[in-house]
This record gives structure tokens, C-alpha cells and sequence, in this order.
């Protein structure tokens, strides 16, 4: 069982940055693919970006290339997913997800959640 914890959503204006973490809690999630997701309210969840278990492969939804960036660090336990000329349309709970020896594709199978955290781009 792996637990995450998302943490670094807050309220900006268009065209701010913001930096989520993702942080594994009790172990390290070397060894699995750390996917970002977002819903807004009203629609469906959708992928964001997607980081391989070996760091080498990463994926970003075209909505967000360009603008959002996703890293990580075994040794801290932690995924970051760093956004930058946010827009209005970015506003959505963001969850991080697990899934081991994945490649952090968007169908990829994330067994493991965070709990979300909310991201609100004012215009």
C-alpha cells in the first residue's frame, strides 16, 4: 500500500504559478509511475501529466504543455508538478496517483490516490 499526499493548491490570478507536491507517505514510491489528475467541478477526471517509474518518460495532456512541467525525487519521496501561466480553465481538484513500474501514461493503471488538492485560477 502506498499513501500519498498532495499538497501546494491555493487560489491565484491568471497567469500565476504554482508548485504541487506529491509525497509518499511511509515508503518510497521509486519503482512506480506518479500520474497527475484534475476534475473540475461538473466534469470528468482527466490525465494532467505522467512521470515513469524510472524518471526517463514523461507525458503531459495538450492542454498543459508547454506550461506544466512534472519531476520527481526518489530520494525525497516526492513528485512535483510545477505550473506556470495558469489559466481560469486549470481551476480543478488535483490528485496524484501511483502506479508501479508504469510508464505515466494517461491509461495507465494508477492503483494508488491522493486524497486532492484544489487549485483556483481567478481571470
Amino acid at each position: 500500500q502506498v499513501q500519498l499526499v498532495e499538497s501546494g493548491g491555493g487560489s491565484v490570478q491568471a497567469g500565476a504559478s504554482l508548485r504541487l507536491s506529491c509525497a509518499a507517505v511511509g515508503r518510497t514510491f521509486s519503482g512506480y509511475a506518479v500520474g497527475w489528475f484534475r476534475q473540475a467541478a461538473g466534469k470528468e477526471r482527466e490525465f494532467v501529466a505522467g512521470i515513469s517509474w524510472s524518471g526517463s518518460n514523461t507525458y503531459y495532456a495538450d492542454s498543459v504543455k508547454g506550461r506544466f512541467t512534472i519531476s520527481r525525487d526518489n530520494a525525497k519521496k516526492m513528485v512535483n508538478l510545477q505550473m506556470n501561466s495558469l489559466k481560469p480553465e486549470d481551476t480543478a481538484v488535483y490528485y496524484c496517483a501511483a502506479d508501479r513500474f508504469g510508464l505515466g501514461l494517461a491509461d495507465g493503471g494508477y492503483d494508488y490516490w491522493g486524497q486532492g488538492t484544489q487549485v483556483t485560477v481567478s481571470s
